[in-house]
């Protein structure tokens, strides 16, 4: 395997700013700019946050038989999506399990947009390749980048830039012709709990496009720490720690993901584990965890009950500067899984007081 980490059309730039550059999904990321984590967080809570995702899959998924095909790989009524619109889906594995977690958007007829993790992009775009009919096509976008803006002014901010974007609502997804950087694709959506949007924008004009953000005084760039603060809060799982290969949508809390249709006939991998999780429960759940004091908890930090016993683990944890205080989410026990239940955190051998606590912790804010 190469040590040598990709790049997005935004690195030169990222660099210019000031940002610490850490190895992410085998890409270079930032991972902060010199304004620190703490700043970006609360900048993006207050104003707009923007965000280079540009390491994630793009792709495009045409041809007679689109929509099928990809809906027998996930739990999503995908045949049903409308055109405009974008759903949260999941690629499954047959023991139920989640092999990634998707967006897909319904462009046309016969089109589907998709944008996946980036830790997972070439396998689940070959697992996808692999299971299409004759004359359907998978065609990834190595050539666009991918700009996140962030926050509870992002949508007045790319009015100024998109004027038609100001009639989109959450989860809406439109094509714009944007002066001087060429056609772009937007969704009304993002990964902090903020309105905001997601913008597919040609990788050669990236660079153009961020500057002509980032001199909108309510614009500040925002790194991968304050990413993961930021949708840690809003309760949003991150997959390979929240979610994966060995847990279920029913005990990680994302049944929205199943839509109705499918559970009239649960004919897509794991959809027997799936239906039996529904009809008699599991022995686990995500929840929220609330440490008491201010040490986070970290990811692989065993809980327990009042005995000491083991019932669980953190999955992800840190600090949330939009509640000043720590912040954490992982799988107990169902018996333990209630708001306000006691818990031990076990660190490094010594039992802390927390307490299972509602998601998300800061409320969502999209633009339904």
């Amino acid at each position: 395997m190469s040590d040598v980490l990709k790049t997005t059309p935004l690195d030169a730039l990222h660099r210019e700013l000031g940002a610490r550059m850490v190895p992410f999904a085998g890409y270079a990321m930032p991972v902060q700019y010199p304004t620190g984590i703490l700043t970006e967080h609360l900048h993006c809570r207050a104003k707009a946050g923007l965000f280079d995702v540009s390491h994630m899959g793009q792709a495009t998924l045409a041809g007679p038989g689109a929509a099928a095909a990809l809906e027998a790989l996930t739990p999503t009524d995908i045949q049903g999506l409308k055109p405009g619109r974008q759903r949260y889906s999941l690629l499954m594995a047959e023991n139920g399990g989640i092999l990634d977690d998707f967006m897909v958007a319904r462009i046309g007829p016969e089109e589907l947009f998709l944008v996946v993790n980036a830790g997972c992009k070439e396998a689940d775009f070959a697992h996808i390749a692999a299971n299409l009919p004759a004359g359907t096509t998978l065609t990834r976008h190595e050539d666009r980048a991918l700009i996140a803006l962030q926050g509870p002014l992002a949508a007045a901010v790319f009015a100024r830039i998109a004027p038609d974007s100001a009639s989109m609502s959450f989860m809406d997804v439109r094509d714009f012709e944007i002066a001087g950087i060429g056609r772009c694709r937007a969704s009304r959506s993002g990964y902090t709990g903020e309105d905001g949007f997601e913008i597919s924008v040609p990788g050669d004009q990236a660079e153009v496009f961020v500057l002509r953000l980032l001199a909108e005084p309510e614009v500040a760039p925002v790194g991968l720490g304050a990413r993961d603060s930021l949708r840690l809060e809003a309760g949003l799982p991150l997959y390979g720690h929240d979610i994966d290969t060995t847990t279920t949508p029913i005990e990680a809390g994302l049944n929205f993901a199943i839509n109705k249709r499918r559970k009239m006939t649960w004919d897509f991998p794991g959809g027997p584990v799936l239906r039996d999780q529904l009809d008699n429960g599991t022995t686990r759940l995500r929840v929220g965890i609330q440490p008491d004091g201010r040490a986070p908890a970290r990811d692989g930090t065993e809980i327990t009950d009042a005995t000491g016993r083991i019932i669980g683990a953190i999955t992800s944890g840190g600090f949330g500067p939009s509640v000043n205080a720590p912040v954490a989410m992982g799988y107990v026990e169902k018996a333990y899984a209630a708001d306000g239940t006691p818990v031990a955190l076990l660190v490094r051998g010594k039992p802390l007081p927390a307490r299972v606590v509602p998601m998300p912790v800061v409320p969502h804010r999209y633009a339904r």
